[in-house]
């Protein structure tokens, strides 16, 4: 490709934007879209993913590659002259949960995803100036498994405490665009990314050939939308929680958010329950509901006694995907311990399950080759320090699945235990590893 992009010379552009934001906080930018340039265009272009599913207008990245550099100058003149229109996104849904309910997710063009790359890029750097530490999601840098641990960290600290599960009803769908619209022009001014913003939040959507234009909402999949909903509850909760609500409660209390999944742990029942009161008022302000089942507080102390019995009926909280509970250490004292949730286990095993039904007839190396894929991709999440029997177990009901749907094809012979034993020799299955053990990380600083 032509012209490409030097990382360092973007990387310097993006350091320059930071930096004023750093040495102006609080005062909103007038001048970012100059930023936005051909270059900025193509480094937008490297970074959006070519093997994504396509929008509404069903072009590839290999046939957007075709004509590069015509189309992405074609791009840059129509979002500088505000002729650039939004198309719809593509509607699709996936599981979500235990799988009894789906979540709509929005897939824009391939060109749509590079123009919301290059936003998103120079908002990014804008607003990591702003964010607080309490926020994970969708960050440079920042990771679920660092939330997680920070999480763990602060409970084990504390010594365990009143922990309040915030659960937003429909976040993505509901997030209201004149509060956001709002906020955003509290920190940039710039007309041209305003209007650009202000056409994605009020492009369509299309599902079952029909287009609808909400007026809430963000779609996920959208490139720019994890970003603005670290904005938008930048400043509902993030800001709110660390100014205003903790300079007010007695004892200790920390937030761990990761997007629109919420934790607040408080070391008193009283702060806690204050908050709890508080809390649906300041999301209602702002045009979001919490939902009133699952948001819950829940008595997460260390356990007392010696008994190691006490564990059988513990109580325990969810976040990201993971179980966290108080246990006994080999050493017997009480930790925090975390396992994969039991409606992600479900959900994870269902689907390799119908994936297993659907591809029985495939050549079995190539069979092999995607299982494996998947399950070193599930330990890559789910393995941490803990965690190791579960994804073990995982492995197990994988494997009985693959033999399951093998033992199933019709016209063959059948896949008999004997049988599949032989032909694991060949066709192994990845063993499960605790990609984010502390014990591996000791072992290999």
């Amino acid at each position: 490709m032509t012209g490409t992009p030097n990382p360092e010379t973007i990387s310097t552009r993006l350091h320059r934007i930071a930096t004023l934001a750093r040495e102006m906080p609080g005062v909103a930018l007038r001048t970012l879209a100059q930023y936005i340039d051909i270059a900025c265009l193509r480094e937008a272009y490297r970074r959006t993913r070519k093997d994504g599913a396509v929008g509404v207008d069903q072009q590839t990245a290999e046939q957007y590659a075709d004509d590069l550099e015509g189309n992405l100058q074609s791009l840059l003149d129509r979002a500088k002259a505000g002729t650039y229109s939004a198309p719809p996104v593509r509607r699709v849904h996936i599981p979500k949960g235990d799988g009894s309910q789906v979540r709509p997710i929005g897939i824009p063009t391939f060109e749509d995803k590079i123009l919301q790359r290059a936003v998103t890029m120079v908002l990014e750097a804008v607003y990591e100036q702003d964010f607080l530490d309490c926020s994970y999601g969708f960050r440079p840098g920042r990771s679920a498994h660092q939330a997680l641990e920070v999480l763990r960290e602060g409970l084990m600290t504390m010594g365990g405490g009143w922990v309040l599960e915030v659960d937003i009803r429909s976040f993505f769908d509901t997030l209201d665009h004149g509060q956001l619209r709002v906020i955003l022009r509290e920190r940039v001014q710039d007309g041209v990314l305003l209007r650009l913003i202000g056409k994605w939040l009020h492009a369509g959507v299309m599902e079952e050939g029909g287009v609808t234009y909400p007026d809430s909402g963000t779609p996920q999949g959208g490139v720019i939308s994890p970003l603005l909903a670290n904005i938008f509850l930048h400043e509902v909760l993030d800001t709110w929680f660390e100014n205003e609500v903790k300079p007010r409660l007695r004892g200790r209390v920390f937030l761990v958010r990761y997007a629109d999944d919420v934790t607040a742990v408080f070391s008193q029942e009283e702060d806690a329950r204050r908050v709890w009161a508080v809390l649906p008022k300041r999301f209602t302000r702002y045009g979001l509901t919490l939902h009133p089942e699952k948001t819950r507080l829940i008595a997460f102390r260390r356990p007392s006694g010696t008994d190691r019995d006490v564990t059988a009926t513990p109580t325990s909280f969810d976040m990201l995907g993971f179980t966290h509970f108080w246990t006994r250490s080999l050493r017997g004292s009480w930790v925090i311990k975390r396992k994969t949730a039991r409606d992600r286990f479900s959900r994870a095993l269902r689907a390799i399950a119908q994936w297993c039904q659907q591809h029985r007839h495939a050549p079995l190396s190539w069979q092999h080759a995607v299982l494996s894929r998947k399950l070193r991709g599930h330990y890559s999440y789910y393995g941490i320090t803990g965690n190791s029997a579960v994804i073990t177990r995982f492995r197990y009901e994988v494997r009985n699945r693959w033999r399951k749907w093998l033992n199933r094809r019709g016209g063959r012979s059948p896949m008999s235990w004997p049988h599949f034993h032989r032909l694991e020799e060949r066709y192994q299955l990845p063993a499960a590893i605790a990609v984010h053990s502390s014990y591996r990380r000791a072992a290999n600083p």
